[in-house]
């Protein structure tokens, strides 16, 4: 099964389960929106990569985390985007979740795609109950505090906030967790993964604080200048448009280097330097310069 598809089958069968009879027809309308038509599926690649990098390819173990892990980050824009956060009125060129629907809908939406995320994940590994509990606990940690996705929106609402630990969690958490989930699924030992989700996730943060500041609301599907807007920390701020680029094309090189001898090193590279490109083309860094 090709890479795109598998994940758009996997993630099609998990939100199926929310339109059975019973379910609230607004809030499974609701789901349905949130995650489809998704967006790069940055995350869900880089997983399926990895534990094809471990030795299972297009595994359905693998499938699922990648799945799940993209489940999660859909939650987290729909929390996002709430007018308790961003109040954002767009999302990947349209009304977001609570614009389209209203804003206790979102809150639930986003509450119902982390649980969806976990009920993913245990129906898949149900006839591999080893890799479970590890790849459970990985996902929790991403996804929660004190160093997760929550802690990391949890810095917005603090007085001060130190811009390492923000990026770490509320962007890099996830990308964390799709490298070690991927070597979790193959039952690889994750260790040497980790480092490869750390990079990414802090790289893609920085290139999300240039393209915020330097593009436009079409190029991102989404109002740009929102973090000056709402006083953001960001790398811009702290060491200005040529410094964060210098900053997001070391950390993709380190990104590059720490990848493992493995029968898809070569692939995952490409994947790293195909995916610096996306984020920060040439005719954004033209602006940048």
């Amino acid at each position: 099964m090709e890479t795109a598809s598998g994940i758009e089958a996997a993630l099609e069968t998990a939100v199926a389960s929310c339109d059975a009879l019973g379910c609230p027809p607004r809030l499974a309308a609701a789901i349905r929106y949130a995650v489809f038509p998704g967006g790069a599926r940055v995350r869900p690649r880089l997983c399926l990569a990895i534990a094809a990098g471990c030795g299972e390819p297009q595994s359905p173990l693998a499938i699922a985390t990648a799945a799940s892990i993209e489940l999660l980050h859909c939650a987290s824009l729909v929390h996002d985007d709430l007018p308790c956060f961003d109040d954002a009125e767009v999302r990947r060129n349209r009304p977001s979740v609570h614009r389209a629907f209203d804003e206790r809908i979102a809150l639930l939406v986003g509450d119902a795609l982390i649980v969806l995320a976990f009920q993913n994940v245990a129906r898949a590994f149900a006839n591999a109950p080893d890799r479970l509990p590890p790849l459970v606990l990985a996902l929790a940690r991403a996804v929660g505090a004190p160093g997760g996705l929550v802690a990391g929106q949890a810095w917005e609402c603090e007085e001060s906030t130190p811009l390492e630990e923000y990026r770490r969690q509320k962007t890099g958490a996830l990308f964390i967790a799709a490298t070690v989930g991927g070597a979790l699924s193959a039952g690889a030992d994750p260790t040497p993964w980790r480092i490869l989700g750390e990079r990414l996730g802090e790289a893609y943060q920085i290139a999300d604080d240039v393209r915020d500041a330097l593009g436009t609301d079409e190029e991102l599907g989404k109002p740009a200048g929102r973090d000056a807007d709402l006083g953001r920390p960001t790398a811009l701020a702290e060491l200005g448009v040529q410094g964060a680029v210098q900053r997001f094309e070391r950390l993709i090189a380190e990104a590059a280097a720490s990848i493992p001898d493995c029968p898809g090193a070569e692939f995952l590279r490409e994947l790293v330097d195909l995916e610096a490109q996306r984020l920060l083309p040439a005719s954004l860094l033209q602006r940048a310069a």
